[in-house]
């Protein structure tokens, strides 16, 4: 066990927490701050705010298409039936988010409006999740969902009887799904933990932020190797660098979580033996950088132009403090990622730091 290497104190009291309503991905003083650039059309998160306008306004033409019976196969067993229903609930999670998050920025309540119809869709239809994949995907894709119910749900004065409706989906389909998959050993848990961190945010649930605080302070060492790589994840052969990106974002979305909402930082920890998120970060850009040194796989899946890790190093480099992330990102701002998962989604606009100023 490692918990003597956390911080006993909170970095952030309880009371300002109390004084600045903070719920999950974006409390309400990153949400002043990123408003204020907007105002002053501050650079880079004035054309980051017009990318999410444009996604937004692209998602006021479409309708939801939520699914009673999230029924997702193995990956392995049937790609195109696993893609197919996956993407149903991406774009519907992924529309609910940009325009509940263009709603919070803009005031317009034509966001706010077109994010409820996607969230009640599926708080009203969807009854459950099935199949090998349907918990992992419902865990990772169903993150959007909750970040825009927690963006739009009391801002826009839901009725009660709507709010209610949206906290029984998310406390008896989605948080049950993260809560089946969080005791994993590899990236499952990491998005159960992560789905669960949100879900116990929108639901108020102190007790459950606490156990998932508990479970990643239980296998931090198992994570993370001592030279920064990710023993579940590399061995996915021509993918490890894929999943070690795809483990490394929730895991750092839960710790900003839980910075934001009990204010522990996650951000500064170092074992003894050097098992930190830095050393995994560091190890990450070598090999993106340099994917032909890989030495788990010979000729390993190359990061994604313009998406991924890309994404993760925009929200990394102010929370970890290191200029080469920075410099790795500088050319493709504003980093977006609106497809298949959410965790660093809006990392240009929505930058995460310490403090705002």
């Amino acid at each position: 066990m490692i918990y003597k290497y956390f911080p006993l104190g909170a970095l952030l009291f309880f009371a300002c927490l109390q004084a600045v309503f903070a719920q999950g991905m974006h409390p309400q003083h990153q949400i002043d701050f990123v408003k204020n650039k907007i105002t002053q059309q501050e650079q880079p998160y004035y054309k980051a705010y017009l990318q999410l306008l444009a996604y937004a306004d692209s998602a006021l033409s479409r309708s939801p298409k939520a699914l009673e019976d999230f029924d997702v196969p193995g990956f392995y067993d049937d790609a195109q039936t696993h893609r197919q229903n996956s993407r149903v609930l991406q774009s519907d999670a992924f529309d609910a988010y940009a325009t509940g998050l263009a709603f919070r920025l803009s005031g317009k309540r034509r966001y706010g409006e077109k994010s409820k119809e996607f969230l009640l869709a599926w708080a009203k239809t969807n009854k459950k999740y099935s199949n090998h994949d349907g918990s992992l995907v419902m865990a990772y894709s169903g993150t959007a969902m909750v970040n825009a119910a927690s963006l739009v749900m009391e801002a826009a004065d839901w009725p009660e009887a709507e709010q209610a409706a949206m906290r029984d989906w998310v406390k008896n389909v989605y948080q049950k799904a993260c809560h089946e998959i969080r005791n994993r050993t590899n990236n499952w848990a990491d998005w159960g933990r992560l789905g669960a961190l949100l879900s116990a945010s929108l639901l108020k649930d102190k007790g459950d932020i606490a156990e998932n605080i508990r479970l990643i302070k239980s296998d931090w060492s198992h994570k993370f190797a001592e030279d920064g790589h990710m023993p579940e994840e590399v061995r996915r052969e021509a993918n490890g660098i894929w999943y070690t990106y795809f483990s490394l974002a929730p895991i750092t979305a839960a710790c900003w979580v839980v910075l934001q909402e009990e204010g522990t930082d996650f951000f500064d920890v170092n074992t003894p033996e050097g098992k930190s998120l830095k050393a995994a970060h560091d190890y990450l850009l070598h090999y993106s950088k340099n994917p032909k040194e890989w030495t788990w796989f010979e000729n390993p899946n190359p990061p994604r132009a313009g998406r991924w890790p890309g994404n993760l190093f925009e929200a990394m480099h102010e929370l970890v403090g290191e200029p080469e992330y920075a410099a790795y990102i500088e050319e493709g701002r504003p980093w977006i990622y609106p497809e298949h998962h959410f965790a660093w989604t809006f990392p240009t606009l929505m930058k995460p730091m310490k403090s705002y100023p």
